[in-house]
């Protein structure tokens, strides 16, 4: 049973940075597709950005040159650093992972088998 726990959320003022963790527990995520997404008001659930286990990132267009994905596979937690953030960023973001090594293309949402509770992050 995989558990995935979500911190760093927050609120802050456009151009600010953030960093949010997933801890894994329950199974090491070594093996998996893993992904963050998130979901404005109103809108639907949208990948920011997705590792394969070779590595290869592929980060939605909106995020590009200010989000980075990174993991520590010791303490299997998976981050996402977030610089010169928007007020577009605000949203619920999700930890999340598929059972396969590699990230479908595109990476939507239902493509994903286990999720965190989600952490909230509000830019203004």
């Amino acid at each position: 049973h995989v558990q995935l726990v979500e911190s760093g959320g927050g609120s802050v003022q456009a151009g600010g940075s953030l960093r949010l963790s997933c801890e894994a527990s329950g199974a090491n995520f070594n093996n998996a597709c893993m992904g963050w997404l998130r979901q404005a008001p109103g809108k639907e659930r949208e990948a920011v950005v997705t590792i394969s286990r070779d590595g290869r990132t592929d980060y939605a267009d909106s995020v590009k040159g200010r989000f980075t994905i990174s993991e520590d596979n010791g303490k299997n937690t998976l981050y996402l650093h977030m610089n010169n953030l928007k007020p577009e960023d605000t949203g619920v973001y999700y930890c999340a992972g598929r059972g396969n090594s590699w990230c479908a293309n595109p990476p939507l949402s239902r493509t994903f088998g286990f999720w965190g509770q989600g952490t909230q992050v509000t830019v203004s």
